[in-house]
């Protein structure tokens, strides 16, 4: 009587798994037939039945609810990390904005000139400071994530004090009479030198003619005035040279495009224009924005598949 009783259970184990495996492949092919949505509520439904004939979860049914939420979390996380990368975007464009009201109240307060610049002295981060160093949160863009250089000591070269894609410029060190700008300041903006007013000619290798020097031109929403960049400034002209790879850095301020060159916004910058209007800029039209007077928008453009290869697959032209 025993081992006929035995035998019995185990028979009725075995059409009970036998079952699990038929139910298993009966939720495998309706997943595969009418898609994920109706696989969950197949799901759903199925283990609601068994429950009522039953006080626990099996293995497999365990292995089936935690393979419909690792399926779920395999397609939500990528479109969360894009979510997160426009908000991040959304709040730098609010910086550059903020910026802009900054440049705006400079320009009024100066007769609508920007400060006048030469070798030594005229940088924007000394100029402005009054006007910006109260309000630390828009010094960076929320994708930066660390500072090149911690005062003390800093560093007071290109190189040296530049950042990166994701690394803020500074903090700036010592330097002969603080020519430089202020001593530990920082940031991850950087602007377009041409709008300066040229106070010698020329002005780093460049003609003071070609700068802007006020707010008050014409086409102003196609001139750059502030932007993503790893260094505080940059003089790009129509024939530099685009980056070899993200985050290379020249030093030259001759060859200065790649300063904006900066895969930060997925395949763009973000800026604020002349006409204190901000929104993305995509790094190919980089060469297609009216930097100086004498930048020519229709000049030939690099040959991204062998110049940059990582930019060939960008937006742009």
């Amino acid at each position: 009587m025993v081992a006929g009783g035995s035998e019995k259970r185990h028979d009725n184990a075995w059409f009970g798994v036998q079952g699990l495996c038929q139910s298993a492949w009966a939720a495998g092919r309706a997943a595969a037939e009418i898609g994920l949505g109706a696989f969950v509520r197949f799901g759903l439904s199925w283990g609601v039945w068994t429950m009522g004939r039953r006080n626990g979860f099996t293995l497999i049914e365990l292995l089936v609810v935690i393979a419909i939420i690792a399926l779920l979390m395999a397609i939500l996380m990528p479109a969360l990390q894009r979510v997160k990368k426009q908000a991040r975007a959304v709040v730098c464009q609010s910086n550059l904005k903020q910026w802009g009201t900054l440049f705006a109240m400079y320009t009024d307060d100066n007769n609508g000139f920007f400060p006048r610049r030469t070798q030594s002295s005229g940088r924007w981060i000394n100029v402005l400071y009054d006007y910006y160093y109260r309000d630390e949160t828009i010094r960076c863009c929320p994708m930066v994530t660390k500072i090149a250089a911690e005062y003390p000591p800093g560093d007071s070269s290109t190189l040296g004090a530049g950042g990166g894609t994701f690394t803020a410029w500074g903090k700036i060190g010592e330097t002969p009479n603080e020519s430089w700008g202020p001593v530990g300041t920082w940031g991850s903006y950087g602007i377009n030198h041409w709008v300066y007013a040229a106070g010698q000619d020329p002005l780093y290798g460049q003609a003071a003619k070609d700068y802007w020097g006020t707010v008050n031109v014409r086409g102003g929403a196609s001139i750059p005035l502030f932007l993503d960049c790893w260094f505080f400034c940059g003089g790009p002209e129509h024939d530099d040279t685009p980056p070899s790879y993200d985050g290379e850095r020249l030093a030259p301020h001759t060859d200065s495009m790649n300063r904006f060159c900066i895969n930060r916004h997925q395949g763009g910058i973000n800026s604020v224009f002349l006409d204190y209007s901000a929104r993305k800029v995509w790094l190919k039209e980089l060469w297609r924005v009216k930097w100086a007077r004498n930048f020519s928008m229709t000049a030939p453009l690099p040959h991204w598949q062998t110049e940059a290869p990582w930019m060939s697959q960008f937006k742009g032209p």
